[in-house]
């Protein structure tokens, strides 16, 4: 990839905006902090559903904001909302505080969505490079691992105690990282033909899902991608802490085995590019799909194995860093440039939808416990995998050429 780009400095800003965004040195310890506070199993499956409903209002709002005034504005929006939620987490102490939480957090959230895709995709778009977005989103998405090897070793030793005044101090300090992103933002270039829809928007989110109906394959892609990210992404990371202690693992060591995974995923998402060299990009969409559903049945099946879980949590995290970037790429192929930010954010749309479907079936399915949680996500992610992504059999398409 060029250097002194615009999409070659759009990167390296957003790879900081990235690092910066994601730490978050109390998530080792985070569901630890939700139960020491007093929250049950089913109060962590609402806080998803929050979540996700947040996600679900915001999202259209927050890719017309993006197409229409650009990524900037849109991220600064983002990061003071999410930096009022980690405010209000500091002072929960009842189920509705983590509630709204959870809900300013997740609508902090759309104001990214789609828009971060957009800037990087249209950058690469202008240096005629956009046959490399998973590479570019593959390198973005290194910096979280990196800022989660840094934050889980340090959030794990220090909150070994569980004493809630560490738990304070940690989100403390995260609370101070975001600020640092939030000047980040204000380094970001906007690509030519971003940020200038001026139609009604009205007429703009029509444009996005008559976009979304004249490319099937698109929904194909979203089920397939989803039906995984779910159980073996949000399901399993609000889940694994209570897994690895059940299996033996001291809660110090959390925090190794989440920076051991980081370093796993940090080198995983940077060798997308020789992975889609010498694998089909749906070859690769199948496969990692197939470990996640077979590492939530193990490690539904095999709570007490200490290796096995190991041996699974690994393989979650290397299969999602693998998927979402090729998944990115495939789906910015389909759409049109000047309402790519709210197409995608009609895209995620359909996503919240699908948590509030998902957890709302798991939030029942918990009253048999982690077990039976892990065995129904195991099966949506089966679901997810043999999803086909493309439409039809002889039917040509982006996806069909770059796979």
């Amino acid at each position: 990839m060029r250097t002194h780009t615009l999409s070659s400095h759009n990167i390296r800003v957003m790879f900081w905006v990235r690092f910066f965004g994601t730490i978050n040195f109390i998530a080792p310890v985070l569901t630890l902090f939700y139960l020491g506070r007093g929250l049950e199993a089913s109060h962590i499956l609402w806080l998803q559903l929050f979540w996700s409903g947040a996600v679900l209002i915001g999202e259209v709002p927050g890719g017309v904001v993006a197409d229409r005034y650009g990524a900037k504005v849109s991220f600064l929006i983002g990061v003071v909302i999410k930096i009022i939620s980690i405010v209000v987490l500091i002072f929960a102490h009842d189920p509705w505080m983590f509630f709204l939480f959870s809900a300013l957090n997740g609508f902090s959230v759309t104001f990214f969505s789609g828009a971060d895709e957009a800037l990087i995709y249209e950058s690469l778009k202008e240096d005629n490079q956009h046959h490399r977005m998973d590479v570019a989103m593959g390198k973005i998405q290194s910096a979280g691992f990196i800022s989660m090897i840094l934050a889980v070793i340090f959030g794990a030793y220090f909150a070994k105690d569980l004493k809630d005044e560490q738990f304070v101090l940690l989100i403390i300090l995260g609370l101070i990282f975001h600020l640092f992103e939030f000047v980040l933002i204000f380094f970001v270039k906007s690509p030519q033909n971003t940020g200038f829809y001026k139609e009604n928007p009205f007429k703009q989110v029509v444009s996005g899902v008559r976009a979304i109906r004249k490319a099937p394959t698109l929904l194909l892609l979203f089920i397939n991608f989803t039906l995984v990210f779910i159980p073996a992404d949000s399901v399993y990371e609000a889940f694994n802490q209570p897994i690895f202690t059940g299996a033996g693992l001291p809660v110090v060591m959390i925090g190794v085995l989440y920076a051991s995974a980081a370093v796993l995923g940090f080198i995983t998402s940077r060798s997308v590019g020789w992975f889609t060299e010498h694998f089909s990009r749906k070859t690769l969409m199948t496969l990692t799909g197939a470990l996640a559903a077979i590492g939530l049945f193990l490690s539904a099946m095999m709570g007490e194995s200490l290796w096995i879980i190991i041996g699974a949590f690994f393989v979650l995290r290397m299969g999602q860093a693998i998927r979402r970037p090729i998944y990115s790429q495939l789906k910015n192929d389909l759409i049109p440039s000047e309402i790519r930010a709210t197409t995608l954010s009609l895209i995620s749309v359909l996503d919240s939808a699908f948590d509030l479907i998902v957890f709302g079936l798991l939030s029942v399915v918990a009253l048999k416990g982690l077990t039976g949680i892990l065995i129904a996500s195991s099966v949506i992610a089966l679901i997810g995998t043999i999803t086909p992504i493309q439409w039809g059999k002889n039917k040509k398409s982006s996806v069909h050429r770059t796979a």
